[in-house]
């Protein structure tokens, strides 16, 4: 009944997508047995024709809001069950590890939504990198989506590496077996964002190295 609950929170949304993946990788595995992975695309899909940090930074604000209307759904279905759920903070909690507790890119690429790309974001093949995650964590069962284990990005492309107006990213191809750090310099890209706190109390959306992915265009 929980499996056929969520799926009919979903089929209201229908632009989300949607996955589940095993956690036994995961610190949390002693506690739940499944992730449920999903994603839902910006309020606008720009390009960089249409982009300007203002709207980018809108169209994450659109896809919170949708997350958090089906945070809601599923967190009052799962309390009517009585099945044991965790929604993990979405990101770091300090400036300077910049790690999350439970890393929603990777649940993602294990649920098979999407591969990490060059600009060290999720890709999927619907939106591109233009979504935001959300994950409950849930001590049930679930069939689990296709762990994607390789890149599926053009191998002679890329866009987003080149548009990076700090030289973030490294143009390192994908896969399971590399570290954050072998893709992105995250702390020069935290830092160059961070610095927009000043003026606009708070970071810099910029998002230029996911309005030059051809995916999801």
């Amino acid at each position: 009944m929980v499996k056929k609950n969520i799926r009919n929170i979903f089929l209201q949304y229908p632009k989300v997508i949607y996955g589940f993946t095993n956690i036994a990788y995961s610190e949390y595995a002693s506690a739940y047995k499944s992730a449920l992975v999903f994603a839902a695309p910006y309020g606008e899909q720009l390009t960089i024709e249409t982009y300007s940090e203002e709207k980018f930074e809108k169209g994450i604000q659109d896809a919170k809001k949708v997350l958090e209307k089906i945070l809601i759904q599923l967190q009052k279905m799962l309390d009517e069950y009585n099945v044991k759920y965790y929604i993990p903070p979405v990101a770091q909690s300090n400036e300077v590890d910049l790690i999350a507790p439970f890393s929603f890119k990777y649940a993602a690429v294990n649920a098979g939504l999407g591969w990490i790309g060059k600009n060290d974001v999720v890709i999927t093949k619907q939106y591109g990198p233009r979504v935001r995650l959300s994950v409950v964590l849930i001590n049930e069962q679930f069939v689990y989506g296709n762990k994607i284990l390789k890149s599926d990005c053009p191998e002679n492309c890329k866009k987003c590496v080149d548009i990076c107006p700090h030289k973030a990213l490294c143009g390192v191809e994908w896969n399971i077996n590399l570290l954050r750090s072998d893709i992105i310099d995250y702390k020069l890209c935290n830092e160059k964002r961070s610095a927009y706190m000043k003026t606009h109390g708070r970071k810099n959306a910029c998002g230029l190295c996911m309005v030059a992915c051809p995916y999801g265009t």
